[in-house]
């Protein structure tokens, strides 16, 4: 029970890696808050959760909407005591080559990544400042926090910024016990790659399973996926560290595909 006595917020949690993350939190003993803008999966996650004897709650949430975020934590707050953990995780992607992306679209993937890392680590670094107790923050980022790819403007961008907001969390949570780390995950097979899938093929004119094979993939050390559950394990590690010496760091899981 790594994770016991803390109460954790993950954003995007209805669905897919966040899900994924909020169950392996509840099984090491969090207190868990599903926080997405879907309500009903949302609800849908936290019973299961609960289902299984663990504690759990549903908050919509625009991670955009600096109302909405201030609710939801306080609300969490106010039903758990604390927030101790905080997982930025909520995130889209828009597949198109710079000449044709529309302003529209480049900041609307900016706004859910770095517009919601920053208004969720503000309403959870208040209260981990004021507590006292501390906590923890994790970005959910990407390989291509470091790496770039064809087609993924806006989304490159954003994840490279949030290493730089997670680095900077470190540096100024330090003197107040609160460590901040990004994962950075290679392909994992969620709805939002299957959803690359045809638009790199459309886009490239290659099939569909040249894009697994020869653009997600190619890079790997054994040409498989990154899963759900390997990202999950990795957040109960840094969630649950027993030390402040891990924090500002970015953990690539990803199959060997960038070595730092």
């Amino acid at each position: 029970m790594r994770m016991k006595d803390r109460t954790a917020i993950v954003t995007g949690a209805a669905s897919g890696i966040g899900k994924e993350i909020a169950r392996a939190f509840a099984r090491e003993g969090a207190k868990v808050c599903i926080a997405d803008l879907a309500l009903g999966a949302a609800k849908a996650a936290a019973s299961e959760i609960e289902r299984q004897g663990a504690s759990a709650m549903a908050i919509a949430m625009d991670v955009t909407d600096e109302k909405q975020v201030e609710a939801g934590v306080a609300k969490v707050i106010e039903n758990y005591g604390s927030v101790d953990v905080l997982v930025s995780n909520a995130g889209i992607q828009h597949i198109a080559p710079i000449v044709e992306l529309s302003l529209e679209n480049w900041r609307k993937v900016l706004a859910i990544h770095l517009d919601g890392g920053f208004l969720t680590t503000r309403a959870c670094l208040r209260h981990m400042v004021k507590s006292g107790r501390g906590g923890t923050i994790l970005y959910m980022g990407s390989v291509h926090s470091k790496e770039a790819s064809p087609l993924k403007g806006p989304y490159v961008a954003a994840k490279h910024g949030l290493l730089g907001l997670c680095r900077v969390v470190a540096k100024e949570g330090a003197k107040h016990g609160v460590r901040s780390n990004l994962i950075a995950p290679g392909f994992v097979r969620t709805p939002l790659v299957e959803k690359q899938i045809p638009e790199q093929a459309k886009e490239l004119g290659i099939s569909e399973e040249e894009v697994i094979r020869n653009v997600m993939l190619k890079e790997t050390v054994d040409g498989e996926f990154t899963t759900t559950a390997d990202l999950a394990e990795t957040a109960v590690f840094l969630a649950s560290f027993p030390s402040n010496a891990l924090t500002g760091q970015s953990i690539v899981v990803s199959h060997g595909w960038h070595m730092q």
